[in-house]
């Protein structure tokens, strides 16, 4: 149930991210192909512009980015390709690079929590509900469509919060307290957990790309 599942989920998710790109294209991101390209391979080289704070930032992403890759396909690939769980060399490179993705998933989470706070401006459409029905002196909102960062936002912290029960099932099932019947447990838990994280951390990923297409 799980391979097929996981296998249905991910074309739909790259396939939806394809389709979104295509039928609502970005706005105001340059159509140059050699521009755009360029300017995507940003993401992979440090701007003049960028502080050290800044580079070192980006350089960590970077680096949980290549870790999620590589957790990604060397804990996937088995079961979705093979119909086998993940072992041997595989699940040797799976758990030298996790703690590394922890490690800078952890300064990210700190680094970048204070720039996505929720604002008044991501849900214009709440103020003006807001305003209706209660007593609170709240400025008439013109837009009712969310600001473009609100999807960005709400991945960062889905990332945050689905990290926790990611990391957690599986350093515990690592001790025999539970017996087999929660290990067992736990490390299912830890499947359908990294499941849903591959997803959001893809989308998140992919608004990500449009961002900075956009600059």
């Amino acid at each position: 149930m799980f391979r097929n599942l996981s296998i249905l989920i991910f074309v739909v998710t790259v396939g939806g991210v394809f389709l979104n790109w295509i039928a609502a294209p970005c706005k105001g991101c340059r159509w140059n192909p050699i521009k755009k390209v360029v300017h995507l391979f940003t993401l992979l080289l440090f701007e003049q512009k960028l502080s050290l704070v800044g580079a070192i930032k980006k350089l960590i992403y970077l680096v949980a980015l290549f870790c999620f890759v590589v957790l990604v396909v060397t804990g996937f690939y088995p079961l979705l390709v093979k119909g086998e769980h993940i072992s041997g060399y595989l699940m040797m490179i799976h758990a030298t690079f996790a703690p590394i993705f922890i490690l800078c998933l952890t300064f990210l989470a700190v680094a970048w929590a204070s720039s996505h706070r929720f604002n008044k401006s991501d849900c214009p459409w709440l103020r003006n509900i807001l305003r209706r029905v209660t007593s609170l002196k709240i400025p008439v909102s013109e837009s009712i469509e969310p600001s473009s960062q609100l999807f960005e936002k709400t991945g960062f912290w889905l990332i945050v919060f689905l990290a926790l029960p990611l990391i957690l099932s599986i350093i515990v099932s690592m001790f025999s307290i539970f017996g087999t019947a929660g290990q067992e447990f736990l490390l299912a838990a830890h499947r359908w957990n990294a499941l849903v994280f591959a997803v959001v951390a893809i989308i998140h990923t992919y608004l990500v790309i449009r961002v900075q297409l956009k600059r």
